[in-house]
């Protein structure tokens, strides 16, 4: 499968984010403690938002993230408010810049961990549901691409939590019709730069990992000898597939069949279900 990290709050260097925390993205690439697979090996992702850009920047690799010098050099340059960063272990579709996430149209990113299982007996069906002014703009192979692309479809740019229940939901019925028992795995998340959604499903009801960090001002009381604490706005909030360290307390659990919408510092967990499409 993969990892993932999504950060907002106060402007932080991309660095900080990737490479310095104990258990960082990148260390996770070669020693994940929770992943299905402990090595990510097969290629990195970084999204972020500026100041004054219509879109967000986007950098992907098929380098290891542990040795891609490139990412290094630009995660000591780029401070931002918005990050996403992902690094890939691939479920088998092609090792290549366009299958890296996370992906990009107009203002939303998105990335994926898990699968979409029988994605090659169900691609043709889904593909065909994509809304055809958007169908020229999916690049890869991927199903987290498709589904990027399906959530697009039906709304994304309006209701997010809403558009990914029917396209998830539209997965299901075809991969039902296709006779796949368990078609949806996945921890998603999804950023307009200005709001983050991160959802936790899967039709079997066994998902992925994911967490989100404590209140920060509850934290830096917690532990006031802590200096990384006390570099961060209280309103920061950072969605990982796995915790970036070992402070006691510092992340929770987000529950299965769940999405967590974050919106200026605020965050709100509420029940995610799939919805049919038709």
């Amino acid at each position: 499968m993969c990892r993932w990290l999504a950060y907002t709050g106060s402007p932080v260097l991309i660095d900080d984010l990737l490479y310095k925390p104990t258990n960082s993205l990148v260390v996770q690439s070669l020693h994940s403690r929770l992943g299905a697979e402990a090595t990510n090996g097969d290629g990195v992702g970084v999204g972020w938002y500026t100041e004054g850009s219509p879109t967000p920047g986007v950098f992907r690799s098929i380098e290891p993230a542990w040795s891609d010098r490139n990412l290094r050099e630009l995660a000591e340059h780029i401070r931002s408010g918005t990050v996403l960063a992902h690094i890939r272990a691939t479920s088998g579709s092609a090792v290549q810049q366009t299958n890296c996430h996370p992906f990009r149209h107009d203002r939303w990113l998105w990335m994926h961990n898990g699968l979409l299982a029988g994605f090659s007996a169900m691609k043709r069906d889904l593909v065909l549901a994509v809304d055809p002014d958007l169908f020229p703009f999916i690049e890869g192979s991927t199903d987290s691409e498709v589904l990027f692309f399906l959530a697009l479809t039906f709304g994304l740019q309006d209701d997010p939590p809403a558009a990914v229940a029917r396209a998830v939901g539209l997965v299901e019925e075809v991969g039902r019709a296709h006779g796949i028992a368990f078609p949806v795995q996945m921890t998603v998340c999804t950023t307009d730069g200005e709001r983050l959604w991160a959802f936790r499903y899967s039709t079997e009801g066994q998902s992925r990992s994911l967490f989100h960090n404590a209140d920060v001002a509850v934290l830096k009381q917690q532990y006031p000898e802590n200096p990384v604490l006390h570099d961060l706005a209280d309103s920061t909030r950072i969605v990982v597939s796995e915790p970036l360290g070992d402070l006691r307390g510092a992340w929770h659990e987000v529950p299965e069949s769940t999405c967590l919408m974050i919106d200026a510092g605020r965050e709100e967990l509420v029940g995610f279900e799939p919805v049919s499409p038709h």
